[in-house]
């Protein structure tokens, strides 16, 4: 694996501009998932960024996502136990309804 695969997350689900990242992390022969959470926003100087800060108004997108991620959790720990790949994908998957960045 080389250290660019090692820096993604295995799998990355979107609802707009609220996004999920699963990151898979192997110590001592047990593989563990984490999900962060991240809304993208565009600053004062036009460029987008990214904050784990969700207003009011996300939440309800923000809990489908992380029921989302629970799934994609468990489909990528069902792949391990029967030592099979994940479904040929590449380190992204985009999930979610496509919404407009500039929201």
């Amino acid at each position: 694996m080389s250290d660019d695969q090692k820096t993604r997350p295995v799998e990355t689900l979107r609802d707009g501009n609220i996004k999920a990242s699963v990151w898979e992390n192997t110590r001592d022969g047990k593989t563990n998932h984490n999900v962060q959470f991240r809304r993208s926003y565009r600053g004062e100087d036009g460029q987008y960024r990214d904050t784990d800060s969700f207003a009011a108004n996300d939440l309800l997108r923000l809990s489908r996502l992380a029921e989302h991620s629970y799934d994609a959790v468990s489909r990528l720990r069902e792949h391990q136990r029967e030592g099979q790949p994940r479904d040929g994908q590449e380190n992204r998957r985009t999930r979610g309804r496509d919404r407009d960045r500039d929201r």
